[in-house]
């Protein structure tokens, strides 16, 4: 191995030096903790530190890495104290997940570093956002995320790939090629000769590094970070390495030859840059004997501190107050001005008073820059925001829902437009799996609003009419808005963007144009939590939300001799459950209705709810109404068959003579 490094200091080789040291030592360590069952996993990085190392030390401590489970380098070149690295390890109250996580599964805002979580990709896509807040704010900042050969095999990979190189973002993409995924060899993951090629495709610059040189991966890392901050763009590193040791301990290496393991034990980047240091006498043994001395005592010592420390102690109060980020409430309340407004013209001026307030709000979706969106909501809006804050995105639903994560990150506000609810298939992943459990993690909150046009009754067929709530209200961390008036939709947006947490807003398409109310101009907030009593009755309580509003207020109409309470819930979590047995309590029945189909829906848990909690006042059973158990149809007597719209006054009727 050659080692070039003419630019660099003695101090600077030594200090490299010790940075590569460390995380081997602390590894080392590990796989004797392991054998005595004292810690309970390990993802061993062995023969790959020059990688994380030299990465590190080339990036400025406050440009962010996204690291993956190979990466402790990364962590203790940022001199993250081993003490908490272990804590966090050994779930601890005192390690950054308090206990709630393991391994490298969390970030640090003190330290510029988001860990990755178990789905391979979707931290490329963060780091993307990362990248466009700082360059929206002028920043002349570098994010550099990891991934492996094998999650370039992911959708995550190109999506990330495609969005950083449309939006020329300031990203250095980097590939540690270590041979095999999991016990997959790289022969059986892809066929390009090398994956540097896949920069071509993409068009930006590639460039491979040997992997295992620390002054080769510094030298070429600085040298690259230094021109994107001049030139913002985004580069493919593929660093080529090898995988010492299994995917993970309990793994082995069974199933690589051992001629290779041979091979690569000659290339080891630690062993290698030592005998470079002594052979220059830039450290003699003596020297490298006295800073692994050093280490060791640090290591021993921090051991057995953690090891002394307590068990995490269980509290549901505090498990369930990290959840959300906190937010102190205090919502602007409308003024006295009103001005009719359709659904849809709500929706846009709440979006539009919401850029004018925070500056700080990027909105990004399918076509709704010059044209305005699939519904024409965000018209107009690009010629007084600008395209840096109206942002037209490429097909790639997941990859905008991780820009949008990344984006929060750095002090950003996003609001993802999905042209159609049905769409959130594509971007569930980073949706139900990072943002909804970033805060409850490692205590940064995913500022971002999901808009969702929903609904059937358009005659759009099984993949453009879901009402897919019931995907995010069993996900602790996401709120889940539903407005049924343009009111409503105006006031729950505002709040949906103010509130620092993940919140999906559905708002429903055929409602967009046939309803039409008073409006308050200007900018106002509606609370979340809070349900709205349309009207007041003693016989029965309907409690509905979306569509299903106005399909019991005009039953209500053609049966004036029921005297019922109608609560339209406006917002599924958080859920007003008070309102709902308050007026359970006072009237003795409750219908439910939802448009989504029935079977594992919003009203079975409310009914759930009553049962458990205002059983003794009922005089008949909960009643629910919901859509066909099937897909929604196409054709319009078809789709009249599948609502629930057309069972909701005989199933009223049903529970009054009950």
């Amino acid at each position: 191995m050659k080692f070039k490094g003419a630019k660099l200091s003695k101090q600077q080789k030594i200090a490299l030096y010790q940075q590569l040291i460390f995380p081997r030592m602390i590894e080392e360590k590990m796989l004797v903790l392991l054998r005595q069952g004292k810690i309970s996993k390990w993802f061993s990085g062995i023969g790959q530190e020059a990688i994380s190392v030299g990465v590190t030390a080339a990036l400025n401590p406050d440009e962010f890495i996204l690291p993956m489970h190979r990466n402790l380098g990364v962590f203790t070149s940022r001199n993250i104290p081993f003490k908490k690295l272990f804590a966090q390890w050994q779930g601890k109250a005192s390690g950054f997940t308090k206990g709630r996580d393991r391994s490298f599964h969390f970030g640090t805002m003190e330290y510029h570093i988001l860990g990755m979580i178990s789905h391979l990709g979707p931290q490329l896509g963060v780091a993307d956002g990362i990248a466009l807040g700082h360059k929206l704010s002028g920043d002349r900042k570098v994010t550099a995320v990891f991934t492996g050969e094998g999650a370039t095999s992911e959708g995550d990979f190109h999506e990330a790939l495609n969005i950083a190189a449309v939006w020329d973002l300031p990203v250095l993409f980097c590939i540690e090629n270590n041979g095999y995924g999991l016990s997959t060899p790289t022969t059986q993951q892809y066929r390009c000769a090398q994956l540097v090629d896949k920069a071509i495709g993409y068009g930006m610059e590639g460039i491979q590094i040997d992997g295992n040189n620390i002054l080769e991966v510094y030298e070429k890392v600085s040298e690259l970070a230094a021109s994107i901050r001049e030139r913002p763009r985004p580069v493919l590193i593929e660093f080529i390495t090898f995988r010492m040791r299994g995917h993970e301990e309990a793994s082995g290496t069974k199933y690589v030859p051992k001629k290779l393991i041979d091979q690569w034990s000659k290339k080891d980047p630690v062993t290698q840059f030592e005998k470079h240091i002594r052979e220059t006498e830039i450290l003699d043994q003596q020297g490298i004997e006295a800073i692994k001395s050093e280490i060791s005592a640090r290591i021993e010592h921090d051991l057995t501190e953690v090891f002394g420390e307590s068990e995490v102690v269980f509290d549901p109060q505090v498990e369930l107050g990290d959840v959300y980020a906190p937010w102190n409430h205090q919502p602007e309340l409308p003024g006295s001005d009103t001005q009719e407004m359709r659904f849809i013209d709500a929706v846009r001026d709440g979006l539009y008073q919401s850029l004018k307030k925070f500056d700080n709000l990027v909105v990004m979706g399918q076509d709704i820059a010059q044209y305005g969106g699939a519904f024409k909501i965000t018209e107009g809006f690009v010629e007084e925001f600008g395209e840096e804050r109206i942002r037209n995105t490429p097909i790639c639903e997941s990859g905008i829902a991780e820009t949008a994560i990344g984006l929060s990150v750095v002090g950003k506000k996003a609001v993802m437009e999905l042209q159609f609810a049905d769409f959130v298939s594509s971007g569930f992943n980073p949706i139900v799996n990072y943002a909804a459990k970033m805060h409850y993690r490692w205590g940064k909150n995913a500022d971002v609003v999901f808009r969702m046009p929903c609904g059937a009754g358009v005659g759009a067929g099984p993949f453009h009419s879901q009402t897919n709530e019931a995907w995010f209200t069993k996900t602790p961390g996401l709120k889940v808005v539903y407005p049924s008036s343009p009111e409503d939709a105006k006031g729950l947006l505002t709040s949906a963007i103010h509130d620092p947490n993940p919140v999906m807003y559905f708002e429903h398409k055929a409602l967009y144009r046939s309803v039409k109310t008073a409006v308050p101009t200007g900018y106002y907030e509606i609370p979340l939590g809070k349900a709205r009593v349309i009207c007041t009755g003693d016989q029965v309580s309907i409690v509905t939300f979306g569509a299903g509003v106005h399909w019991a207020i005009e039953v209500l109409e053609n049966h004036p001799e029921i005297k019922a309470t109608l609560i339209d819930l406006r917002t599924l979590v958080p859920m007003d459950t008070k309102t709902i047995l308050d007026s359970v309590r006072s009237t003795g029945r409750l219908l439910l209705i939802q448009e989504d189909t029935l079977f594992g829906g919003v009203c079975s848990d409310i009914s759930a709810l009553v049962m458990e909690q205002a059983f003794q006042y009922l005089d008949a059973p909960v009643m629910r109404v919901g859509s066909l158990e099937t897909p929604i149809p196409f054709a319009h007597h078809l789709e009249q068959g599948f609502l629930a719209k057309s069972r909701v006054e005989e199933s009223l009727l049903k529970l009054m003579a009950y």
